[in-house]
């Protein structure tokens, strides 16, 4: 009987800890998440948009709700994509693929973003949420925050953490735009900002190239 009882107990402790184990690593996914698309955001088009939006509309809510949406819909597709791919591919493969994803990504970091008019003229006639709406779903399709979402959800293999921390940090560079304006990027060095985020991407190839056990 005591030998069964050890038996159970020595098998509870490892399933706890692994519990424990994808607890922290779905926060690390979150956290990450977050702040890389926080500070890749910054300067952003969709950011651009954002002001352009508030500015046309004066309606802030309508905004923000049609930020959320546009971008829970669109990264959760590129999530799904980043776990497709990890599956599709070997453990091996998938590190290199990573590594070289993120050293590009700290490339394009570094470059001012543009805002083209054409997505926000089509979807002029919307109203402030569905504009908001369209306008951002469409204008992130191929945006360095919705490549960096795939490259996460392939590292963190945790899609629900990886899109919560994503669109948690376009909430949080996009939510002070629309209230705030063009006074934000008056007052945010977005030289420094960009250059935090290409380090963060740089780091993160550099490990996916010389690390095995990342991913």
């Amino acid at each position: 009987m005591y030998e069964l009882q050890d038996q159970s107990t020595r098998g509870f402790i490892p399933r706890s800890r692994c519990a424990a184990a994808l607890r922290r690593k779905a926060l690390e996914a979150l956290l990450v998440s977050a702040g890389i698309v926080a500070l890749a955001e910054m300067g952003d088009k969709t950011q651009l948009l954002a002001l352009v939006l508030a500015a046309r509309y004066r309606r802030p809510l309508p905004i923000i709700l049609g930020i959320f949406f546009a971008t829970l819909a669109n990264h959760a597709l590129a999530a799904w994509l980043g776990a497709w791919i990890t599956n599709l591919t070997g453990r091996e493969a998938m590190r290199w693929i990573l590594g070289i994803s993120f050293l590009a990504m700290a490339t394009w970091s570094l470059v001012p973003d543009k805002l083209d008019g054409e997505e926000e003229a089509k979807s002029a006639r919307l109203g402030a949420f569905g504009a908001t709406l369209v306008a951002f779903f469409l204008v992130e399709m191929g945006d360095k925050t919705q490549v960096a979402t795939v490259a996460l959800a392939a590292r963190y293999a945790s899609i629900a953490a990886v899109v919560a921390g994503t669109t948690l940090g376009m909430l949080l560079a996009n939510v002070p735009a629309v209230l705030l304006g063009e006074r934000l990027l008056r007052r945010v060095p977005l030289k420094a900002v960009r250059l935090s985020a290409a380090a963060i991407f740089a780091v993160l190839g550099v490990l996916a190239l010389v690390d095995p056990k990342f991913g």
